[in-house]
């Protein structure tokens, strides 16, 4: 795959998985939810306008730098630091299916997108490296967020990939 040609396909990935956040903020009654994927919404979009500014930059020089891409997404750790927090907050509320089946979707479409950014960070130049490199870290933040929200939600007995209780005994 050519640098263009894996750009163009980043587009893709970005745009539906923007779809899937945008569409899920009208789904979600939780204050909370949407605030969050609201959030994830305006940040694929961002990926997008980074990603069409990129193709642009190669089209116009056959070259591609990596500079700038920003995400208003911590990192997983600082997720994980705040995960108490936000499970006090959630302890109330309810847990519906509807909201489920989007989480899931959210979670599907950005491991496939995270996986395609791997892909690329192994099999272009240098330069396209460079450029799906910071892409993945982004993915993994977003992963975080949704896994964690995903395990509450569904009252598996995890959190944020943990088992919040041993049914052994200590």
């Amino acid at each position: 795959m050519t640098v263009e040609e894996a750009i163009r396909t980043a587009i893709d990935y970005e745009t539906r998985v923007r779809d899937v956040y945008a569409d899920a903020v009208g789904q979600t009654a939780d204050p909370v939810g949407k605030r969050i994927l609201g959030v994830l919404a305006n940040e694929e979009q961002h990926h997008l306008d980074y990603l069409q500014s990129k193709l642009q930059q190669w089209k116009t020089s056959g070259e591609v730098t990596s500079e700038g891409l920003k995400t208003a997404i911590p990192s997983r750790e600082v997720i994980e630091a705040g995960v108490n927090k936000l499970e006090t907050h959630l302890a109330g509320q309810n847990r519906r299916v509807a909201e489920l089946q989007i989480l899931k979707k959210a979670l599907d479409v950005e491991l496939e997108t995270g996986n395609f950014y791997k892909k690329m960070v192994k099999e272009l130049p240098a330069a396209g490296q460079r450029l799906f490199a910071r892409f993945v870290e982004i993915e993994e933040g977003h992963l975080a967020i949704v896994q964690a929200e995903l395990d509450y939600a569904s009252g598996t007995g995890f959190w944020f990939d943990f088992m919040e209780f041993n049914l052994e005994g200590a």
